[in-house]
């Protein structure tokens, strides 16, 4: 028997065969689009890519069959997730990549981490001349990596047994796991099961506002992933009033957790209504909304619904990290773009698609500063943090304060370092926050209408990185990163 903290790198293997060859299967359904638009070298593109996962799958599956997936501890479920994400990655790229579309691997590689990570920060210039495939095969990247390609795997195979949880700790969105059943296969299937279904009304609602299946499942995908990635150059700007409202309210419901629509599903509305970190992040978009509203109409002539329609798009855009636009933020005031650059600090809730630092851990925080100045007055009293009527350990908090600390310092690192390798300050602050949150557009030369295409080689591997740590959120990454982790 091996020692428990022994890493069975075998076992690793296995299961990065099998979601090579899940992930296979999922490039033969935008084989079905570009066959359907009669776009024959993408078909050949995705065919070859979709032979090269398989295949490489398949050999690291049978080389390694005989190892139990039950086994799998702590530290192979970090390197499993840490490895998944970047192995996916690497092999998603080749559609584009071998069709010729992206013909640099560089830049290939930073588009299909951006899909993934649900980051949405692209180096493509004309979207639109883009094979209809290809932008499927976008958007499927969007929609598989915002649940978690993981997630999925636990849904569907019976094999993982116990081992299962701790994959699903290390990948599934949030600070803690969202446990809905007492076995992780079925929680995951409820968490896929509900996504599926939000995905579905989307693209019904979207239809009937004007779009073909084609777009209406791309651009859902691209929300309930909180992607951003659309198929059109002018993101969300071009559809009509009716459909910016339907992504609204659709990316509102993305970034909320996915625990509450389950227990909303069942009845138990008391639970979602009295949530603190649902009402906190209600009234963030609120406030921000109603600011930004009465500037853009005050100084920018804007009518009342549609200054109220950009502002709360905006707003709820980069509050859930999806990065959809329908206005150049940049053109309004600086203090506009400076808030908005402000909510590029916050994120999703606990257990949605949504990245960013997260609802859960602003709200305790801004409630453990108050309380630390009652402290100061009261040093002998017992005060703690309670959320939701529970009280919030020290060691989570901690936890916390450890991680908006790091989130900081990437940040700062990653401006410092996209300097260096040219940009300019506000793009370099812009593509370090919007790449770690998971965002997408930001500031600069990488705002709302740019994209990232002129970036160095060195700054796209660089911010790739960061996309992975963003997603991940930090520590799965960081720990792989450490000394002690490797000791036995």
């Amino acid at each position: 028997m091996r020692a428990p903290s022994e890493i069975h790198f075998r076992l690793i293997m296995k299961f990065l065969g099998i979601l090579w060859m899940i992930l296979a299967g999922f490039m033969g359904l935008s084989i079905a689009w570009s066959a359907f638009y009669g776009e024959n070298a993408t078909v050949r593109a995705l065919l070859f890519s979709m032979g090269i996962t398989f295949l490489a799958g398949g050999l690291m599956f049978l080389v390694n069959r005989n190892h139990d997936h039950r086994n799998i501890g702590k530290k192979e479920g970090y390197l499993v997730v840490s490895l998944s994400w970047i192995s996916i990655s690497a092999f998603g790229a080749l559609p584009f990549y071998l069709s010729g579309a992206i013909p640099a691997y560089t830049d290939a590689f930073f588009e299909t981490m951006s899909g993934f990570t649900t980051t949405g920060a692209t180096i493509l210039d004309d979207i639109e001349a883009m094979p209809k495939g290809l932008l499927f095969w976008r958007s499927m990247t969007h929609w598989l990596g915002g649940m978690g390609i993981i997630v999925l795997t636990l849904a569907i195979l019976p094999i993982l047994g116990v081992g299962g949880m701790q994959l699903f700790v290390a990948e599934a969105p949030g600070t803690t796991p969202s446990r809905l059943h007492p076995r992780i296969k079925e929680t995951a299937k409820r968490l896929w099961g509900i996504y599926l279904i939000f995905t579905f009304f989307q693209t019904l609602l979207l239809m009937g506002g004007g779009m073909d299946l084609f777009d209406g499942l791309c651009h859902s995908f691209s929300t309930m992933a909180t992607g951003g990635f659309s198929t059109r150059n002018d993101s969300m700007a071009g559809f009509s009033p009716y459909i910016q409202y339907v992504t609204i309210l659709f990316m509102l419901i993305a970034g909320t957790s996915f625990s509450l629509h389950y227990f909303l599903l069942k009845g138990q509305f008391d639970r979602v209504l009295k949530n603190e970190e649902l009402r906190f992040y209600l009234s963030i978009i609120g406030v921000f909304t109603l600011v930004i509203t009465a500037s853009v109409i005050i100084f920018h002539q804007y009518g009342f619904e549609r200054g109220f329609r950009d502002s709360l798009f905006q707003v709820v855009s980069i509050v859930t990290t999806t990065g959809f636009i329908t206005a150049d933020y940049l053109e309004w005031k600086g203090y506009i773009w400076f808030l908005i650059f402000l909510l590029m600090f916050t994120g999703g809730c606990i257990g949605s698609t949504g990245g960013g630092v997260k609802m859960i851990r602003l709200l305790v925080l801004a409630k453990n500063t108050r309380l630390e100045l009652r402290r100061l007055l009261h040093p002998m009293a017992i005060i703690p943090v309670r959320v939701n009527g529970k009280t919030i350990p020290p060691d989570i908090i901690h936890n916390f304060l450890a991680f908006f600390l790091l989130y900081v310092l990437l940040f700062l690192s990653g401006s410092a370092i996209m300097t260096m390798v040219g940009m300019d300050f506000p793009s370099a602050i812009g593509a370090s926050i919007a790449t770690i949150g998971n965002i997408g557009p930001a500031i600069g030369s990488v705002g709302p209408t740019e994209t990232y295409a002129a970036i160095p080689a060195a700054g796209k591997w660089v911010l790739s990185l960061f996309m992975l740590m963003g997603r991940l959120e930090i520590f799965t990454v960081l720990l792989l990163l450490s000394p002690s982790f490797w000791k036995r």
